[in-house]
């Protein structure tokens, strides 16, 4: 499966961005799909992932109530809406998808479970 992350872009703080990661090659039938971000200097991190059910919805801690994760299967696009940015949120952000057998438990927060990776957005939030 091949995944294409848009959305990116500068926004002031208090801001919104809508994130999508679209698959092609195959759906994201069976697959669980992450965000992951990645600040300068930082080690990449998860911030929000689904089952390809609609189901099985996590977030960081730092994004909950601000972020939402939905996927629309008709589209194969799995989004990321962010509201409420703060600068705190700037990063390169990844979108991420793997077999849910793959990925479950806790296993889902970790990068190195995931064999399928968009090319990532830039996120700039500015205060």
């Amino acid at each position: 499966v091949q995944l294409q992350a848009s959305g990116g872009g500068l926004v002031q703080a208090g801001g919104s961005l809508r994130l999508a990661c679209a698959a092609s090659g195959r759906t994201f039938n069976g697959y669980y799909t992450g965000w992951f971000r990645q600040a300068p200097g930082k080690e990449r991190e998860f911030v929000a992932g689904i089952h390809w059910s609609g189901g099985n919805i996590y977030y960081t801690d730092s994004v909950k109530g601000r972020f939402t994760i939905s996927g629309d299967n008709a589209k194969n696009t799995v989004y990321l809406q962010m509201n409420s940015l703060k600068p705190e949120d700037t990063a390169v952000y990844y979108c991420a998808a793997d077999w849910a057998s793959k990925t479950y438990d806790s296993r889902k927060f970790s990068p190195a479970s995931y064999s399928y990776w968009g090319q990532g957005t830039q996120v700039t939030v500015s205060s």
